[in-house]
């Protein structure tokens, strides 16, 4: 019997260890920031390197790290190293922990509520009232994620206006024009700012806090 208890207990030790991969390799805010850069698209490292603002070596070493816990994958396309997530299960993992570190860490909460603070007059919208609300033809909706990303998917409907070039957009849409902006998802603000900006300039604008992979998962829409 004793031998059975042994047996079992080197069981649970060996798999609490590989277990603990994952949460070592979770413990990086900038590994975060690259799995939920990579949720929105396959990029290079250098790609990564720009959107996270690290440089290369930095990134190729959270890279590893990914590797290692089966995280993320690549391929290579002549001198280029794309990297991308492992698994879409990974996605759905990413939206949960936010919700559970929304739900349990009080700070996320009020560094977001100091944020939205400043914006008093921005709306946001739930994604049920975004869908409504598209069935509308004035209805505009804006993905302000770069041309890369809404080309490998995007919520139906919605045009392309990277943040950059939103200004510009501006100035071409007629006054009347009621629009919806989204980003990346809950841990970009591109979405509040645009909207801010938009109403600046007298549009009837609203925000979506969520982005394509909440939109999907919310919407079965896989």
């Amino acid at each position: 019997m004793e031998e059975i208890l042994n047996s079992a207990k080197e069981f649970k030790e060996d798999i609490y260890k590989q277990l603990a991969r994952i949460g070592k390799c979770l413990s990086s805010d900038k590994r975060l920031e690259i799995l939920n850069l990579l949720s929105n698209g396959s990029r290079t490292v250098e790609k990564i390197a720009t959107c996270t603002d690290m440089n290369v070596a930095n990134v190729s070493r959270h890279l590893q790290v990914l590797l290692d816990a089966k995280l993320v994958k690549f391929t290579k396309k002549g001198t280029y190293v794309i990297y991308s997530l492992a698994d879409p299960e990974i996605i759905e993992f990413l939206s949960s922990l936010w919700r559970i570190s929304e739900k349990q860490i009080p700070d996320i909460s009020r560094i977001k509520d100091d944020f939205l603070n400043n914006m008093d007059d921005v709306q946001t919208l739930t994604m049920d009232e975004v869908k409504s609300k598209l069935n509308n033809e004035s209805i505009i909706l804006v993905d302000l994620r770069p041309k890369e990303e809404y080309e490998m998917d995007h919520i139906a409907g919605a045009i392309s206006i990277p943040m950059e070039e939103l200004e510009t957009w501006i100035k071409a849409i007629p006054q009347n024009a009621e629009i919806i902006a989204y980003c990346r998802g809950p841990l970009c603000v591109y979405s509040a700012l645009a909207t801010q900006k938009l109403q600046s300039e007298g549009f009837t604008a609203y925000r979506m806090e969520e982005g394509i992979n909440e939109w999907q998962e919310h919407f079965h829409l896989h």
